[in-house]
């Protein structure tokens, strides 16, 4: 049984190691080689042990000195190399209110939106809106077995008809347990904080990619930030940025407090880009409770993090695509020809997905429908990125702004797996996080 959990053993990841070296600029020649020679051997722990240490090895690879890229992972030296962020007016009391619980209300829709099609390719989640008569997305998708089925995807998922409220989802789970971690261990938390929350309320089978394998590394005695460097290829990966709502929430105008505390959270799990995609996003939030207009939400978050990073440059170049002309589709057809969707890697990379949920802003043009319609038809980490646009959207526009029909199906009802919060009401969570404000 335990064989077939994913995320689990070293050999595993071995090419996705390699596709992140290159990336890094780290040298690669030979290394494919020896990876073979690996995933060639017969399963068991003489493999395992080769894996590890192959992994331990390439880690330890520095850049190559011609790297166009400074990307380090400790906090002071990102401030360092990041443009910083003065603090904005935020709305108080109820105006505020109804800021924090429109960001609740919009990340469970747009997570909903995209749960059902996690793991589809584009052209299934094209397909399937299309025949069902709702491209663009205009409403949550039914469960029409026969045409999902026609496309390769499966019927047995949280489709709207099937859900009466806002079912468990690792996006909405860290947000409520970032809620326990602040209200347990105060706003000035540590990143050990961090791990005993995991470790304490959420079973390692809740958790995915790099948070299962820094998990594991916790389990093991390695503490933060060897947790998230040890034998992690994927350490890079979106997991990170899907956590740092709530660091936002609670810090409104305040970028550089928001982006500190998603340092301290992501870096037990994550490097680099990984820690940097939580830290834009959390501040993305933050700004969002202040700013009106998503490009200076958006210039806001990459503020927070290193200018000569992939990331940074990534997002900076997606927003000048509708300069460009680009229509949103045609800015969906830019991303897949730069990122496969059939990689594993490219998939549910922090950069590729922090580009979609950048469109979908951009081209949403402060509309929710189009913004959580355009990040699930991009493909790609369609829950993790309705759900992130969302969120942003929620705090810039409030609760009573959002479309009923969007809300209303949640029945202010969230499920999760956060030990004590299992089933909680949206509207208490935006009202609890009101008591962790600066």
């Amino acid at each position: 049984m335990l064989k077939q959990q994913p995320w689990m053993h070293d050999s595993e990841a071995l090419l996705i190691e390699l596709d992140q070296l290159r990336e890094e600029g780290k040298e690669t020649e030979g290394l494919k080689e020896k990876v073979e020679a690996i995933l060639a051997m017969p399963e068991g722990a003489e493999k395992e042990a080769a894996a590890a240490a192959f992994l331990d090895m390439s880690y330890a690879l520095p850049v190559r000195p011609d790297s166009p890229y400074d990307e380090p992972s400790e906090l002071s030296a990102i401030r360092e190399e990041a443009e910083g962020v003065q603090n904005l007016p935020a709305p108080e009391g109820e105006a505020l209110y109804d800021r924090i619980l429109g960001a609740w209300q919009a990340r469970c829709a747009g997570c909903l939106l995209g749960k059902p099609y996690e793991g589809a390719r584009r052209r299934q989640i094209v397909g399937i809106l299309k025949d069902t008569g709702n491209y663009p997305p205009a409403f949550y998708t039914a469960a029409d077995k026969g045409i999902i089925e026609k496309h390769g995807w499966q019927a047995e998922r949280a489709w709207i008809d099937t859900v009466s409220c806002m079912p468990e989802d690792d996006d909405t789970n860290y947000t409520v347990l970032s809620l326990k971690l602040v209200d347990l261990a105060g706003r000035g938390f540590t990143p050990e904080d961090v791990a005993m929350r995991w470790l304490t309320d959420l079973p390692i089978l809740h958790v995915c990619t790099a948070e299962r394998v820094a998990y594991r590394n916790l389990v093991a005695l390695r503490e933060p930030p060897l947790s998230a460097m040890a034998r992690n290829p994927y350490r890079e990966w979106i997991g990170a940025q899907i956590r740092g709502d709530f660091f936002g929430y609670i810090n409104p105008g305040h970028m550089e407090e928001a982006a500190g505390m998603a340092w301290r959270d992501a870096s037990i799990s994550h490097v680099k880009n990984g820690i940097y995609g939580e830290m834009w996003l959390s501040a993305m939030v933050a700004a969002a409770f202040c700013l009106s207009d998503v490009r200076e939400v958006l210039k806001a978050g990459l503020k927070v993090i290193p200018k000569r990073s992939r990331l940074h440059e990534a997002v900076l170049d997606a927003m000048t695509w509708p300069e460009e002309g680009l229509d949103w589709e045609a800015a969906l057809d830019r991303v897949h020809q730069r990122w496969d969707e059939d990689n594993q890697h490219h998939w549910c990379h922090t950069i590729s997905n922090a580009v979609i949920v950048t469109l979908a802003l951009l081209y949403g043009g402060g509309d929710l429908e189009k913004t959580l319609g355009i990040a699930l038809t991009a493909g790609f980490d369609t829950d993790c990125n309705a759900a992130t646009a969302g969120s942003v959207l929620g705090a810039m526009l409030g609760a009573k702004a959002l479309p009923e029909k969007w809300i209303a199906p949640l029945n202010d009802t969230l499920l999760t797996g956060v030990d004590g919060y299992n089933r909680v009401s949206i509207s208490g969570m935006a009202k609890k996080t009101m008591e962790y404000l600066l």
